[in-house]
């Protein structure tokens, strides 16, 4: 496999291997000459809007204070110990996305987003650590990063922040533009901005297996199929009438025995969690949408692509978009694993597309979910 700069010029099972949840990884030049792309004005334009999460954090004298968005102002940026972070940024721009996909060496199911984190010297957000792994990339100005592989994550009372009570750096770094520090999860960690600095936090997807469980009941609610009713024709005479009698358990509890969970059940319900956007996430389709001919034509000629928002994903026969599944048959897989890996699909791809394939992409496009390329 080809070694990446992004990673110090291992390759991405090395990385794996060695570093992915075990140890931290600092990374010179990961990407040399980068520059943000997004001003800082475009980025409060963000923070001022309802649907994109945002925060604005400061901390005087070790006092802290948490406000979320939307930011409809920001302290000057003359104030010193101010951030904004911006959750989301791959959502809205291309640019953001683009950089979020060099990382697909990471499963999309694992892959979060990339939050933008503005400060002015001296901003932070405390000694902290991350229940997931992150990639922090330097975009502009220095950030010095202390660092510890401590147990003990015991957090200060009171605070709107989760910040760590007895926080025991035994690294320290200070991160230029295109450097990048790679932390594992519950790895403590404190950045300071030196000066004006933004850094780009490539998060992944950690559910917590309490969250999957719940989530996964109330979809195989609609499944279940216990047919019947509870019956007892040869009921004896109450002793005791507040006790449940032996005989209404073990016959409820032979049928809630009957509940079987499959494989298949699991990859249904997984890939259409996993896919699921977020409350905040909404699509918005074309003003004037083309006809199921003319996009066919469009497609052809131009191919399509998904949404930044879309999140598409697939395993065996079974295809996930945005929370919706479908199983396919081989030919139509084919066409949809391509889109599904690559996020978009060039118009000679969709010469042997299936009908099938071809409504499903025209409904797509209707609802914002592929454009045209």
């Amino acid at each position: 496999m080809k070694k990446l700069q992004l990673l110090g010029d291992i390759t991405p099972a090395q990385f794996l291997r060695d570093y992915w949840h075990k140890k931290p990884l600092l990374i010179r030049a990961a990407i040399p000459g980068f520059k943000p792309l997004l001003t800082l004005e475009a980025l409060a334009e963000m923070a001022r809007q309802n649907h994109i999460e945002s925060r604005l954090i400061t901390s005087v004298d070790g006092h802290w204070e948490m406000q979320h968005g939307p930011l409809a102002e920001l302290p000057a940026r003359t104030q010193k110990a101010w951030t904004m972070l911006v959750q989301g940024v791959n959502l809205y721009h291309a640019g953001a996305d683009a950089l979020l996909r060099q990382f697909n060496f990471i499963p999309d199911a694992r892959l979060d987003d990339l939050m933008i984190s503005y400060a002015t010297e001296g901003g932070g957000v405390g000694p902290h650590f991350d229940s997931y792994d992150v990639f922090l990339l330097q975009a502009q100005g220095r950030r010095r990063w202390r660092i510890g592989a401590q147990k003990d994550l015991s957090l200060v009372e009171g605070m709107p922040l989760k910040i760590l009570s007895k926080f025991k750096p035994e690294e320290e770094f200070v991160l230029e533009p295109g450097d990048m520090l790679y932390l594992p999860p519950h790895y403590a960690h404190d950045g300071v901005a030196e000066d004006e600095c933004m850094t780009y936090s490539i998060g992944f997807r950690s559910p917590a297996y309490q969250e999957l469980g719940e989530a996964f009941l109330q979809f195989m609610a609609d499944s279940i199929d216990l047919p019947g009713r509870y019956a007892d024709p040869e009921l004896q005479p109450a002793k005791h009438p507040a006790e449940i009698p032996r005989e209404l358990l073990a016959d409820v509890t032979e049928e809630m025995n009957k509940v079987r969970f499959t494989e298949e059940d699991v990859t249904i319900f997984l890939g259409e969690h996993l896919s699921e956007p977020k409350h905040n996430v909404f699509f918005s389709g074309p003003a004037k949408p083309l006809t199921m001919g003319r996009f066919a034509q469009s497609a052809a000629r131009r191919g399509v692509a998904l949404s930044l928002k879309s999140l598409m994903l697939y395993r065996g026969k079974h295809v996930f978009i945005n929370g919706e599944s479908f199983a396919v048959g081989r030919a139509d897989k084919a066409v949809l694993d391509t889109l599904a890996n690559e996020r978009k699909l060039e118009g000679a791809a969709l010469a042997g597309a299936s009908n099938d394939v071809m409504e499903s992409l025209y409904t797509w496009y209707q609802d914002g979910w592929i454009e045209l390329v």
